[in-house]
């Protein structure tokens, strides 16, 4: 297989027959050589956290597939760390969607003004633009549509699409016992016909989520959710 592309956690590959993996890495992302799930750089590699990743991955989005979530997700291959996808286009170069059920993190710092940390939110959304030299930046409906990366009907669709598969995962960790705090997932279209699909990864790294009050480390989760 070659390698298209070449990204920070995983690379995308192509099969002789064109079909197209994503290949799950070791390295972690974070902030000055510090590990951080929302940092930038690439901070270091911990053995076995490309494997982690593509497990809870898997999990995840086999669990939306039999909620009939439509995904770039096809197969996973877990002994040599590669995930079969769906050939999907990006909007822009990226984006990122962020549900927020709890009130913590960046989100206490924008508006700490307004609501007490820890305070539940009903699945506020926000998007960001994927840029490293400016650090994901926040972008609104308006912005997204001005500088063409979405109309406005693509924008609601991927809000309407975001909140519900939010809620799913939410409603599966719950069953498993943990509090789902916010979660960041990404969108693109299916190169076949330009439908609006779930598309990267969901994994712990995807995710805050907490175990009676106690923040599960990204690396940790598949053992609470018993896989």
């Amino acid at each position: 297989m070659k390698t298209i592309y070449e990204g920070k956690t995983k690379n995308v590959l192509e099969s002789e027959d064109g079909k197209i993996f994503l290949k799950f890495k070791d390295t972690m992302t974070g902030t000055d050589g510090v590990f951080d799930t929302g940092g930038n750089e690439v901070a270091g590699s911990i053995e076995g956290a490309g494997s982690e990743c593509l497990k809870v991955s898997k999990f995840f989005f086999e669990k939306l597939r039999e909620k009939n979530v439509k995904s770039h997700y096809v197969d996973s291959d877990l002994e040599n760390n590669l995930m079969e996808v769906e050939p999907i286009t990006i909007f822009g170069k990226g984006l990122e969607v962020i549900t927020r059920f709890v009130a913590v993190g960046s989100f206490i710092r924008r508006y700490g003004s307004y609501i007490e940390e820890g305070a539940s939110l009903p699945g506020y959304t926000e998007i960001t633009l994927k840029d490293d030299d400016r650090n994901d930046p926040l972008i609104t409906k308006e912005g997204l549509v001005d500088l063409n990366i979405l109309t406005a009907e693509e924008y609601d669709e991927i809000v309407r699409q975001n909140l519900e598969n939010a809620k799913i995962i939410r409603d599966i960790l719950e069953e498993k016992g943990l509090k789902l705090y916010d979660i960041k997932l990404e969108y693109g279209r299916r190169k076949e016909n330009g439908e609006i699909i779930l598309i990267d990864e969901v994994s712990g790294g995807n995710m805050r989520a907490y175990k009676d009050g106690k923040y599960i480390e990204p690396l940790e989760l598949s053992k609470y959710l018993g896989i």
